[in-house]
C-alpha cells in the first residue's frame, strides 16, 4: 500500500466513461480511487451505492471518483448501468493500476485485489490511504482537510 504523501502513479485506462488519463486531473482536482474486488457482489455493489448516493457531497469539492479493478469495460457498464453509477468504472486490464498502488491480492489470490481507497490531493501525492471500505464521511474529510493544508492557512 503506498504511504501518505508519496507521489500518485500516474495511469491512462479504459473506463465506463471513456478514456481516464490521470494526469489530466492531477492540480484540477482532488481524486477518489475505490479499489474493489468483483462487480455485483454485495460488499463492493454498497461500496459504490455509497458514492452513488453521496455524489452531491462529492461534487462539493469537485471531486473525480473512480472505481477500479480489472472487470472489462463490457461488465463494468453493465453493473453501472443496474446499479445508476454515473461515476467512471476503470478496467485495470492486467491489474497494472493494481501493482502501481500497490493494492494486492488476498485470500492466497483467489480475489483480485484488496479493497483500497486512496485519496490524491490537488498537489498530486496521497493524501489518505484506506484498507477496506471507509465511511463517505471519512473519505469527505480526507478530501477537505489534506495532510498539510493546515500549513498553507
Amino acid at each position: 500500500m503506498l504511504s501518505i504523501g508519496q507521489p500518485a502513479p500516474i495511469f491512462i485506462a479504459e473506463s465506463t466513461q471513456g478514456i481516464i488519463a490521470l494526469n489530466e486531473y492531477i492540480g484540477k482536482r482532488p481524486i477518489v480511487l475505490i479499489f474493489y474486488p468483483m462487480d455485483e457482489t454485495p460488499g463492493c455493489t454498497a461500496q459504490l451505492c455509497a458514492v452513488r448516493d453521496a455524489k452531491e457531497e462529492y461534487a462539493r469539492y469537485n471531486a473525480l471518483v473512480v472505481g477500479i479493478n480489472p472487470a472489462s469495460v463490457a461488465k463494468h457498464n453493465k453493473f453501472a448501468e443496474h446499479h445508476g453509477f454515473d461515476f467512471p468504472l476503470i478496467y485495470d486490464m492486467g491489474s497494472k493500476i493494481n501493482e502501481m498502488y500497490k493494492v494486492g491480492k488476498m485470500l492466497f489470490g483467489l480475489l483480485p485485489q484488496k479493497r483500497t481507497v486512496y485519496v490524491i490531493g490537488l498537489d498530486g501525492k496521497i493524501a489518505y490511504a484506506h484498507r477496506g471500505s471507509p465511511s463517505t464521511e471519512e473519505i469527505l474529510q480526507a478530501i477537505a482537510h489534506p495532510p498539510g493544508a493546515e500549513a498553507d492557512e
